[in-house]
């Protein structure tokens, strides 16, 4: 394997272990905004249920504060999963950006070759028929 060949498949597998962190980081961002919404239906039944029942009101207002809490909690949850796949996304275009970079390398050494071989080749036809003419 040439050293173009393991620079792109380093760099391919570099991509690939990024692109399943940034997945992961969105499902986790994802599971985390689903616990919000069912924080605030929660809070909507509680609240229905302690409108219907005079004994429930009495705790209403310590409920109401602890799920002020822990939307809080969910909401800066949410806020830092945002910023780790903002990083996430940030490094897997750096990524993609070095990748395109490598094939771009391999691909223009590759043209080179061909370049290189084509000319040796011309050479050698031209030495031919120099041959064949001083003949």
């Amino acid at each position: 394997m040439s050293w173009k060949e393991s620079l792109i498949r380093i760099s391919s597998y570099e991509v690939e272990m990024l692109q399943r962190r940034l997945a992961d980081v969105v499902a986790r961002r994802a599971d985390a905004e689903l616990r919000l919404v069912i924080l605030a239906a929660e809070s909507e039944a509680e609240i229905a249920r302690a409108d219907q029942d005079a004994q429930a009101g009495w705790y209403r207002a310590g409920f109401l504060q602890a799920m002020r809490n822990r939307r809080a909690a969910a909401q800066g949850d949410i806020n830092a999963l945002n910023a780790e796949e903002a990083g996430a996304r940030d490094a897997l275009a750096e990524a993609f950006e070095a990748l395109k970079r490598f094939e771009h390398i391999a691909e223009a050494a590759r043209l080179a070759a061909v370049k290189e071989e084509s000319r040796r080749e011309t050479v050698a036809l031209d030495e031919l028929g120099l041959r064949r003419k001083a003949r």
